[in-house]
């Protein structure tokens, strides 16, 4: 079926977070199109956190964003979790908190998705359709699609980023703003685990074990789960560090509660006092070249080889790319963007929300929630 030279006053390009929540926040009726290249809304949410879609985290601050402070203080501070889960509620989601300040839906992700889609009543879907350009033609958007063309008077790019292609993803938000002349900034994967040089591979014959490290990046510093993994590292604390890393190296601490100086009077052989799994600790001591014997008769030069656990530094070789990423880093420049509507400050009617611009959460439910404080802040303007 096609749509020849439809006209509508809203379209939105994407059916996700974003997408789903602007024409969820309308008591009237709008004349509102989603437009998805999926086969039904909400894939992303679908799948994440497992499939309970991690929502928001209790503990939102801007510094959980990498992108332009001001722009992403401004947003989260007009509609910040404690709105979102008041929101929900209303509406007869209760998220549960799990991991100290991480809110998921209870039972599944559907819930999520069910509930937006009963909020988005007065809004209708073009599914399975593909944008393929779009045009500002007498002050409207011309939108051409796989399905027909559609016209509207305001136009809101959702689309999200370059992660989980096999659910769709596309360039195609990115490709619209580059196209109204919009700054978009480099854009590469982002929470997504590192592969190694060489001289860790001996990382991968760990792979499926767990552990607690601090990573250091760029002056940041995250605490949390390594996963050894056969492709290279991975787990919360590496995920959260490939936000802050592009190129360079990274310094891991994998002895974080463990200072070397309480382990020197020992008379315990070393793999069974370094706090790490046995096969970690043994892989290391074979690495740094330490035999395995007691604390108290490894030298002084064993000592230091060992301290380099506590700041051990290498250069990722790359990551695992955008098949495995949680989300796109960079995007539409914020500088273009007005934080107080959403709509570009090059063209009039023009907006942007969620992943497609140049921020991006941790870990946590940080980047749902700046999907849904972007969607409330633009619709805001509309009612």
């Amino acid at each position: 079926m096609r749509f020849m030279n439809r006209e509508v006053e809203i379209a939105i390009i994407g059916a996700g977070a974003s997408g789903l929540m602007f024409g969820a926040l309308f008591d009237k009726k709008r004349d509102i199109l989603l437009i998805d290249n999926n086969s039904k809304v909400g894939s992303k949410i679908l799948i994440s956190g497992g499939g309970k879609c991690n929502v928001t985290n209790g503990k939102l601050k801007s510094n959980n964003y990498l992108g332009e402070g001001y722009f992403v203080r401004n947003i989260i501070k007009c509609f910040n979790q404690y709105d979102l889960l008041k929101w929900l509620s209303h509406r007869g989601l209760n998220p549960i908190k799990r991991k100290n300040s991480q809110y998921f839906c209870e039972k599944s992700a559907k819930e999520l998705v069910e509930l937006l889609k009963r909020e988005n009543r007065y809004s209708k879907y073009m599914l399975d359709t593909k944008v393929k350009s779009v045009k500002r033609v007498n002050g409207y958007f011309k939108i051409d699609t796989t399905r027909g063309t559609i016209v509207s008077k305001k136009l809101i790019v959702a689309s999200g980023g370059l992660s989980f292609p096999k659910i769709g993803a596309t360039s195609i938000g990115y490709d619209n703003a580059e196209s109204f002349e919009h700054k978009v900034n480099t854009l590469s994967a982002g929470l997504v685990g590192f592969t190694l040089q060489p001289k860790e591979f001996f990382f991968k014959s760990l792979s499926g074990i767990s552990i607690d490290v601090k990573i250091t990046v760029d002056k940041k510093e995250i605490e949390g789960a390594l996963l050894f993994a056969h492709k290279g590292i991975s787990g919360p604390a590496v995920l959260d560090a490939s936000l802050y890393w592009n190129k360079g190296k990274i310094t891991i601490d994998f002895l974080p509660t463990l200072s070397i100086d309480s382990l020197k009077s020992s008379k315990k052989h070393i793999s069974k006092i370094l706090s790490l799994p046995n096969r970690v600790a043994k892989s290391f001591l074979k690495e740094l070249d330490i035999e395995d014997k007691a604390s108290n008769k490894l030298s002084h030069k064993e000592w230091k080889k060992l301290e380099s656990l506590k700041n051990y530094s290498f250069a990722p070789a790359g990551t695992f790319g955008y098949s495995k990423a949680e989300v796109t880093k960079g995007g539409v420049s914020t500088d273009e963007v007005d934080s107080s509507t959403m709509m570009s400050k090059k063209v009039d009617n023009l907006y942007f929300l969620g992943e497609v611009l140049d921020v991006t959460g941790e870990l946590g439910g940080y980047n749902f929630q700046w999907a849904f404080s972007t969607a409330f802040i633009c619709a805001k303007g509309f009612n």
